[in-house]
């Protein structure tokens, strides 16, 4: 039907300004009438009902439009009103594009390395016996340990407490990330719902980056990657060896050790149940209670928070099978973790034990260990130290200086002393124990370790075994090192003049001159003469006359190489080739000492003196010891240089009686230098060797290996020798360390 066109609307006189035009005859030639043809010119259409519809301008009369919306072809209400293909096609979209964004953000996201905080561990020293003696050495209390080494129960309390699903879920819970996003946007706290694999990368990943929604975002994708590419063991591992459980403590091997005092392989079921409740906050629930944090975090409270938490854990882990009836039962009590420790204390011996060890560590070629990947820590050190054989070391030596040293009652001579100690198995070389100083905080130098302290007349021990091993040189038949050339020589029936003031002369008889060309003339202590001895006199008597000759006639060279033999350092050995080298100006460690002496205690087999056995990372061994001995002397040498040495203590002329322990056989030797600044006592039995030395040391300069000063009137005697303070703690010492074991006799010299 025809429908009446309204009129454009009119120009002033009376044209027609609208632009559409009515039928009429075709153009000519083609010509450009300004419409397309067949285009309609009507402004209004029908709709599917008969009824009116609104002009449509925005996309042209019969322009398809990409959405559909507002409707086309409606009118009313209708024209705002989705059809439900627009919804089911927007729907899919969004759906669409949202797996396809969540896609590429998995496909980039990388899961980050874990951070300095969560690789930073401590390394652990244990004593002889395996227990803990300090951890030390990196930037956190952290021990990680394998799978392997944490028991199930304690896997199967975090399960029952924090996530059921853990060994089946994807590692993450959408509706946890969703509750914590909610909260996040209410300004709430941000934790809540978060996965085992989501603890493990919030901790050991994300730990130093800002809470926010962008990290949540971030969390859930490295979450459920880590779910993807990690087995679920490792997750476990990572999220127990990562986590906090206060008193400083990260990791479940440092917690283990910080409240029970074990590993964390030898928790029981109870203990794990404990450790999994301070995983919801130690603060709240350490029964040591952490009012400086928050004073509602006391210890009566705390208490009762977490013996709830335990038993319900407990209880969890019933419902969930982890678990028995009757296993639960043999728990009925709260497992009480030991009162807090003030954590791994180097002071006293333990900082000299710590240094000494980590010394020992970084010098064993085998191990290849630098010091930056001690500084990084995770290593367990395995030590030979004593615990017991440590005190009874330190015990000897505050008995004399509280007993004897008096700095109150005579500061000139009584300030400034220091001691030093060491003693090794000489069947092992192991250093059972040592006396570093009064205490590691506060001297820094280890005084059973090299000081610069001359050793004096215990050298004298390497002049005689020398001369056993080589023989002295013979002026009739040249000075080579042959044995051709030279003289073997006897305790018993070699002798040699002990005259005070003796001329030193050369092996082949003539005078032996200084620099300046004048005469050595050996003094003895006390300027005594003794005539002519035999060497094993002489040492008795300790003679230096004898000793310094002898050394001459052997030769300095073949002195030092005997020493550098038994066990010594030749880099603490003078290297001057002086009458005096004989009487030990060389400054050798307590340490070196007792292990020297250790050689002849062992019949001639030399062993490196050692404190560390065994080190582990992650539970896996990487280093043991190794007893590798060598031969230094011939065991007639040694045989003979031990026989001798028992004369010394055994006799009772001998300087070494003071160091008698009844019941058992002893062989020592005594030592002071010239000035009296030093003084020693070095002696062994069969199974202990000791080292004990005694000394004064300028404090200001100290670090510096500064001024020794004389001990004259030190400790109210006129003369500090090596039998007296240093021959009672060795005494004192040996005594006790020795207490309870087998005596053993030495073996027979064998004849040369």
């Amino acid at each position: 039907m025809t429908q009446n066109r309204p009129r454009g609307p009119q120009s002033p006189d009376g044209e027609n300004t609208d632009d559409r035009r009515r039928p009429g005859p075709a153009p000519e030639d083609g010509a450009d009438t300004g419409h397309a043809e067949g285009d309609s010119d009507r402004g209004d259409v029908e709709d599917g009902d008969g009824g009116k519809a609104e002009s449509v301008t925005d996309a042209g009369p019969g322009k398809k439009r990409l959405i559909d919306y507002p409707r086309r072809g409606k009118g009313g209400v209708r024209r705002w009103i989705p059809s439900w293909r627009l919804v089911l096609g927007t729907s899919f979209g969004v759906v669409t594009a949202t797996v396809g964004a969540a896609t590429v953000a998995y496909a980039l996201v990388e899961v980050p390395a874990p951070t300095r905080a969560a690789e930073a561990q401590n390394n652990v020293y244990y004593w002889a016996d395996g227990t803990q003696m300090a951890a030390t050495g990196g930037e956190i209390n952290r021990q990680v340990v394998d799978i392997g080494e944490i028991p199930k129960a304690m896997q199967d309390a975090v399960i029952s407490a924090e996530n059921k699903t853990f060994r089946t879920d994807s590692g993450i819970d959408p509706m946890g990330i969703g509750r914590a996003v909610a909260n996040m946007a209410k300004g709430s706290e941000t934790q809540g719902g978060s996965t085992i694999t989501q603890q493990y990368v919030k901790n050991a990943m994300l730990g130093d980056q800002p809470k926010s929604v962008s990290r949540k975002v971030k969390e859930l994708f490295v979450s459920i990657k880590v779910g993807a590419d990690m087995d679920k063991p490792d997750i476990m591992a990572g999220y127990l060896n990562t986590s906090y459980y206060g008193r400083g403590a990260y990791g479940i091997q440092a917690a283990a050790r910080t409240y029970y005092g074990k590993d964390a392989k030898d928790l029981n079921p109870s203990e794990c149940a404990f450790l999994a409740s301070l995983l919801k906050g130690a603060v709240y629930f350490d029964p040591a209670g952490s009012v400086d944090i928050d004073p509602a975090a006391t210890p009566k409270a705390n208490l009762t928070r977490v013996t709830d938490r335990w038993k319900w854990v407990m209880d969890e882990m019933v419902k969930d099978k982890h678990l028995t009836a009757a296993e639960r039962a043999e728990y009925p009590e709260f497992p009480m973790p030991r009162s807090v420790s003030k954590g791994a204390k180097l002071g006293g011996q333990v900082g000299y034990l710590v240094e000494l060890a980590k010394a020992n560590v970084l010098k064993d070629q085998a191990l290849g260990l630098s010091a930056d990947d001690l500084a990084r820590g995770g290593y367990e050190i395995h030590t030979t130290f004593d615990k017991k054989k440590v005190e009874q070391l330190e015990t000897a030596v505050k008995k004399v200086r509280e007993a004897d040293i008096r700095p109150d009652k005579r500061p000139k001579t009584d300030t400034h002393v220091q001691f030093g100690g060491a003693s090794v198995d000489p069947r092992t070389g192991a250093i059972v124990a040592i006396y570093g100083g009064e205490d590691a905080t506060e001297d820094f130098t280890n005084n059973a370790d090299a000081t610069g302290v001359p050793v004096g007349s215990t050298f004298k021990p390497f002049v005689l075994a020398a001369a056993l091993r080589d023989g002295v040189r013979d002026p009739q038949r040249g000075a080579t090192q042959g044995s051709a050339e030279r003289t073997p020589v006897d305790p018993d029936t070699t002798v040699y003049s002990g005259q005070d003031k003796l001329r030193i002369k050369n092996y082949d008889g003539s005078v032996w001159l200084t620099a300046e060309g004048e005469e050595w003339l050996q003094t003895n202590d006390g300027n005594e003469s003794y005539g002519n001895v035999s060497l094993r006199e002489a040492m008795v008597r300790s003679a230096n006359s004898p000793y310094v000759q002898l050394g001459m006639d052997t030769g300095i060279p073949s002195v030092r190489k005997a020493a550098v033999d038994a066990g010594l350092l030749e880099n603490s050995l003078n290297t001057s080739d002086v009458p005096s080298f004989s009487l030990g100006i060389s400054s050798p460690s307590a340490i070196r000492m007792a292990g020297a002496y250790g050689t002849f205690a062992a019949g001639g087999e030399q062993r490196e003196p050692y404190s560390v056995t065994q080190v582990k990372r992650t539970g896996r061994v990487i280093y043991s010891h190794k007893d590798e001995p060598e031969r230094a002397f011939p065991a007639a040498v040694a045989g003979s240089v031990t026989d001798v040495l028992k004369d010394v203590v055994a006799n009772d002329e001998g300087t070494g009686r003071n160091a008698r322990l009844p019941g058992r056989e002893v062989a020592g030797k005594t030592g002071t230098t010239d000035g009296n600044k030093s003084a020693w006592f070095v002696g062994y039995t069969p199974q202990l060797s000791t080292a004990i030395d005694m000394y004064r040391l300028d404090d200001s300069e100290k670090n510096q290996k500064g001024r020794f000063l004389e001990m004259f009137g030190t400790g109210g005697q006129a003369k500090v020798h090596g039998a007296s303070f240093p021959a009672e703690i060795w005494r004192t010492y040996m005594t006790e360390a020795l207490k309870g074991q087998k005596v053993v006799r030495f073996s027979a010299p064998e004849q040369p």
